[in-house]
């Protein structure tokens, strides 16, 4: 999107994203009600759902167009910098991720 590929318009393309989110909130909340965790009382997992729902609004920010090249580049940064708190989440079970390391 930022280099104005013009592979972009390919429909294969433009539904491909929403798959993959779609399939990544599914497993997420498959994986909840199969392991039979209470959402409530397992902040971190929670932290990890409400991560990646904000990773798919920054991430649908930083892929539409209209937006301003500035737009969508912040977006793409803070998505980029949601993945890595995901990530942090789930290695430390602590639901401020790395930012508890500022504790």
């Amino acid at each position: 999107m930022l280099a104005g590929s013009p592979r972009l318009r390919t429909p294969w393309l433009r539904v491909l994203p929403h798959i993959v989110d779609t399939m990544l909130l599914g497993s997420a909340l498959w994986l909840v009600s199969v392991l039979h965790l209470p959402l409530l009382q397992t902040p971190w997992l929670l932290a990890k759902i409400l991560g990646l729902v904000l990773y798919i609004v920054l991430g649908s920010l930083a892929l539409r167009p209209g937006r301003s090249r500035s737009v969508r580049i912040a977006a793409l940064v803070a998505a980029l910098a949601t993945v890595g708190w995901i990530v942090s989440v789930a290695v430390r079970h602590d639901p401020l991720g790395f930012l508890g390391l500022l504790r």
